[in-house]
């Protein structure tokens, strides 16, 4: 008789909502520029919506990526410490990590979501596909606190390596980013290491199409935020009351996504607040910065990583970095 499997360990460091964090998202909301943090979108809907647009045709960052690791994954790996600690950062449905771990053989995975069911079923998916690995979910809005130092601990002997692709460290403004980059770091130790996607700037109408494709799947993820505030907030927005708009800031080298009202409308912000939207009005939901490679190599030295090996495809449309301490 088999055994059954065992559940992969999933710890919660979320800090939940707290009455300052809704303060701030209020205070977005109510902004003569109103906005909506990103981190916002990432609810199980909105995560599986990502995951839908990860294969989108437009949506070239993806499948840019992936031929990049495919083609360099045993360069790669070469230069990373062996019985390593893999993790995760955004690990989605872990998608992306399942195609490194024959070739890294790592002493355990670490997956790292802010969605908590999302997480637990992405990493039984792993734990299924390789039952002798330690397999650990780790439910957490890294993007504003990370602390994984007791974690790691557990496991002295093996470095960490971080992986973050997919080019999400665009969503941080540049000095958000190196703050980010550095908590990465602390992480380090002396071998631990940092693989990282970022994507490089390109033409406009490239961009543009990324963030606004034909079949309205990023539509979608857009307009499901509002649900998100809606349960936030005990707010009424109703997401057909808007459109999903997309357009590159060549000044600002990001591309940015914006929803907008069809009509005059007003909105209520809980119980005593009430915000009026005008026809054409704009809520910002997200920035994704492009960089040129020296731009980002610069990004990870001030950031205490130095970047000794990367690589991108022909086009140098997307680049990976492995980063260490510097």
């Amino acid at each position: 008789m088999s055994l059954a499997l065992e559940l992969p360990r999933l710890e919660t460091a979320l800090r939940l909502p707290t009455q300052d964090e809704r303060q701030q998202l209020l205070h977005g909301l109510l902004q003569p520029q109103a906005r909506i943090d990103s981190k916002y979108f990432y609810d199980d809907l909105g995560c599986e919506l990502f995951t839908n647009i990860c294969q989108l045709d437009e949506y070239y960052p993806t499948r840019t990526e992936a031929r990049i690791f495919a083609e360099n994954r045993d360069a790669i790996a070469a230069q990373l410490p062996r019985n390593l600690q893999w993790i995760d950062l955004g690990c989605g449905d872990c998608g992306k990590t399942l195609q490194w771990l024959n070739v890294l053989q790592p002493a355990r995975v670490i997956g790292v979501d802010i969605a908590g069911e999302f997480l637990q079923s992405s990493m039984i998916a792993v734990a299924q596909q390789h039952p002798q690995l330690e397999c650990i979910g780790v439910v957490n809005d890294f993007t504003q606190h990370l602390d994984l130092h007791d974690l790691l601990a557990e496991r002295p002997g093996n470095p960490p390596v971080f992986f973050y692709p997919g080019s999400s460290i665009g969503n941080f403004e540049p000095r958000a980013a190196m703050r980010f980059l550095r908590r990465i770091r602390a992480h380090c130790g002396e071998h631990g290491r940092l693989l990282i996607g970022a994507d490089l700037i390109k033409p406009k109408a490239i961009l543009e199409a990324a963030y606004d494709d034909a079949r309205g799947v990023t539509a979608a993820f857009n307009l499901n935020v509002l649900n998100v505030v809606n349960r936030e907030l005990d707010a009424d927005f109703q997401p057909e009351r808007f459109r999903h708009f997309a357009h590159f800031d060549a000044a600002h080298r990001r591309v940015e996504m914006h929803l907008v009202a069809k009509e005059k409308h007003s909105v209520s912000l809980g119980r005593h607040t009430r915000r009026y939207f005008g026809t054409d009005e704009h809520i910002l939901t997200e920035y994704s910065h492009k960089y040129s490679l020296d731009e980002f190599r610069a990004l990870l030295a001030a950031s205490g990583l130095r970047c000794n090996h990367y690589w991108t495809d022909p086009q140098d449309w997307f680049g990976v970095f492995l980063a260490e301490p510097a």
